[in-house]
């Protein structure tokens, strides 16, 4: 029998495609291929690729490119081959293979086909991704929490995106298949599970007829192999007061919500075909009904026709409606998005000038609510413990790789995965440090 290539993996891109690279690796690993993180080591790589803004492209290329030069044979997934296709192929002909974002099943039948072939397409012309049931995923990150993908695609024709064109339409799980796969990572040592999908809110409408992510909440809050359940990349137009009550009253489901609004003004917001009512009302009800949440958004600054007046208007928005956590994105002209032919456009200096402005009345922010929280106890789960000693935690006002730390003084022995509560007895702007 001929002994199996040694399979590397470089992973790039949001959760979604990390849970993407861990099906594909774990389809791997059940026909038998040795697994390495260590592309030096391997003798074929896959590059789970990202498509979703210019840098993102670049990036993605990059570790293509430096593949290519050390003589490995490549395999290229996820959005850059859906996107681009065959001019990928004919800026990179050293490519042996390429899968689009609906075909990662396929990654054992093609790495057998490569000896028999110069050159293997499997991209979908029109991408449909069905999750692969049943397949245990081999995860490449370590530590206390793990993301779940819910659903996959986006019915939405945001104007700044292509999503939709790389990713398809709206496709959920069934509820019974997410709890089992809860089951079996907090079976694993995982204790906070993280959803994702391109919008989590959507979640349901397709198998259920109707949005149905709290009772979706509801039944894995009866996990017992868990702790916490966090939900991101929420959508403004249907976060309803069912999925407000499945939050406030549900003790596994942390009280934090991410809900990208990416502007304020209600003139952007129709150019950019996104939910256009007043933000701020949602945000105080959150907080009236949601204790001691924690809430983080996304904006974009420099998109096409925002002027010094929108600009002013989102910047009072943020500074009335302090949010916890934010990001700002500098707006990046897509093609095939109905942004891309939107005039006038705004420079690019603008528009970095813009972002800086933002940051910095963040930064401010973030800086009050932090000094807030001290002589709180919040509840926390421990990330990390460093060779030193150092103990590395999130409370639960943090998600996992965007948001903040807590550096923690015990003389208690604690396990990454462990939830403790931390008194805060110091701050800056986008960490807390504590004792127990």
């Amino acid at each position: 029998m001929l002994k199996k290539p040694v399979i590397g993996l470089i992973n790039h891109g949001c959760p979604k495609n990390l849970v993407d690279s861990e099906l594909m690796l774990g389809f791997l690993t059940k026909a038998g291929y040795d697994i390495t993180l260590n592309v030096d080591k391997a003798e074929i790589v896959i590059i789970n690729t990202c498509s979703f803004i210019h840098d993102a492209e670049t990036e993605s290329v990059r570790s293509i490119l430096e593949m290519v030069n050390k003589g490995k044979k490549i395999i290229i997934t996820g959005c850059l081959p859906q996107k681009h296709k065959k001019q990928l192929f004919d800026a990179i002909p050293e490519t042996l293979a390429m899968l689009g974002t609906s075909d990662i099943s396929k990654i054992v039948e093609v790495i057998e086909k490569l000896d028999k072939t110069h050159f293997i397409n499997e991209i979908s012309t029109e991408p449909k991704y069905i999750y692969p049931e049943g397949i245990e995923r081999q995860q490449i990150t370590m530590g206390s929490s793990s993301y779940i993908k819910i659903a996959e695609g986006c019915d939405y024709n945001c104007g700044y995106c292509i999503i939709p064109q790389l990713r398809g339409s709206y496709i959920s799980r069934p509820i019974e298949n997410i709890v089992q796969e809860a089951r079996y990572l907090g079976s694993k040592g995982v204790n906070e599970i993280v959803l994702i999908a391109q919008d989590t809110t959507n979640y349901g409408k397709d198998i259920y007829k109707k949005p149905s992510l709290a009772k979706l909440l509801t039944a894995l809050n009866e996990v017992e192999e868990i702790s916490w359940i966090r939900v991101m990349y929420t959508y403004p137009g249907l976060f309803n007061d069912e999925l407000i009550k499945a939050y406030a009253n549900l003790d596994k489901v942390v009280k934090y919500i991410d809900i990208p609004l990416q502007h304020s003004h209600t003139e952007i917001l129709k150019l950019m075909n996104r939910p256009d009512f007043d933000y701020s009302d949602m945000i105080k009800k959150f907080r009236d009904n949601i204790k001691d949440v924690a809430i983080r958004t996304a904006f974009i600054v420099g998109y096409p026709c925002e002027t010094e007046k929108h600009f002013e208007h989102l910047y009072n928005f943020i500074e009335k409606n302090k949010f916890d956590k934010m990001g700002v994105f500098e707006y990046s002209k897509e093609k095939n998005t109905k942004s891309y032919s939107l005039k006038p456009q705004v420079p690019a200096k603008i528009k970095k000038q813009r972002k800086k402005e933002l940051m910095i009345l963040q930064q401010n922010i973030s800086s009050q609510i932090n000094q807030s929280l001290i002589g709180k106890k919040l509840p926390t789960i421990i990330e990390n413990i460093s060779d030193d000693g150092q103990i590395i935690g999130r409370t639960y006002r943090d998600a996992p790789e965007i948001d903040g730390f807590v550096y923690i003084d015990t003389k208690k022995s604690l396990l990454p995965g462990d939830i403790e509560f931390v008194k805060i007895t110091n701050a800056n702007e986008y960490d807390l440090f504590g004792d127990i």
